[in-house]
């Protein structure tokens, strides 16, 4: 991380000098909290939950973010390789049915010193790595081999949005290359009969307010791409956190609007699906980010 270029920024800082690019991460991971979560989709969490490890910071800036004390306000601590390594065979320890590394594209050269480590030592369950997807190829290639569930997002489909919500004017650009390079590395998903998902993709889509042909246009690309060959996440839980500068976005997605986009992607022949019922567009789905492990 002399010179970084993990992400599309391409801000060339040498982090190990102490410099500093968009993200504003120096050269240490940091981590703001981990624990069994149980708030993914079903065949990530299973009844004990997914080891989820949340990191701190972003490479984004997308104003309706529902993870803001960290990605912004930067909660955590700094956290070594060897304890990275640790806080793995923990979660392992505790019945997590796989280990879920959150917006973690600022350490990824860290993640797999650590994830190698952790492997030596015997971590035997599957390594999610749930992104923004905003991300250089490059990158993702480095997680080859190390990562068996790719949850990456796939936002937007018009640059448009990317610039005025997520601060990006480039977005759809890379994300798409990014996912499908993940692809390229894990294939067709594949869930067992236990339910639990072994190896391969889901893509997550949030629906913003008045954004439903955008969301279209999102589900039409991945459907077109990968067909019936990986999961499409369609979520309504978008939650207005703080009053944001776009007064278009402080309301949640209506039922009306969620059913147009769910029955969108079924005539299109989307079959391989998670969708979400009532109830979820609560602040109680954030973690709490006071608390550096909740077990």
């Amino acid at each position: 991380m002399s010179k970084c270029y993990l992400c599309p920024r391409n801000c060339g800082v040498e982090r190990d000098k102490g410099e500093v690019g968009y993200c504003g991460v120096l050269y240490d991971m940091v981590i703001a909290r981990y624990s069994l979560h149980l708030w993914e989709e079903p065949c990530l969490c299973g009844e004990v939950g997914s080891g989820t490890i949340f990191f701190s910071y972003c490479n984004l800036g997308c104003c309706f973010c529902q993870n803001y004390e960290i990605s912004t306000l930067h909660k955590g601590r700094v956290v070594s390789v060897e304890e990275f390594s640790d806080i793995c065979l923990e979660l392992q320890d505790k019945g997590a049915i796989n280990i879920n590394l959150v917006t973690g594209c600022m350490y990824v050269p860290l993640i797999v010193k650590g994830l190698k480590l952790a492997k030596e030592r015997g971590l035997k369950i599957p390594v999610v790595y749930n992104t923004s997807s905003y991300e250089n190829v490059s990158t993702i290639r480095m997680l080859d081999g190390l990562v068996d569930i790719y949850l990456p997002d796939l936002k937007y489909y018009s640059n448009e949005y990317g610039v005025k919500y997520s601060n990006c004017s480039n977005y759809f650009e890379y994300a798409k290359d990014a996912i499908k390079e993940m692809y390229r590395q894990v294939g067709k998903a594949r869930i067992g009969k236990d339910g639990i998902m072994k190896r391969g993709m889901i893509v997550r889509h949030l629906l913003i307010p008045g954004l439903s042909d955008d969301s279209k246009m999102v589900i039409k690309y991945l459907y077109d791409e990968y067909g019936n060959n990986i999961y499409i996440s369609i979520m309504n839980q978008y939650t207005p956190m703080r009053k944001s500068v776009y007064k278009e976005l402080d309301r949640v997605i209506s039922d009306r609007e969620y059913d147009e986009i769910i029955n969108y992607a079924y005539d299109l022949g989307v079959r391989k699906a998670f969708v979400q019922e009532g109830g979820t567009q609560s602040e109680s789905f954030v973690p709490d980010f006071d608390e550096f492990c909740g077990g």
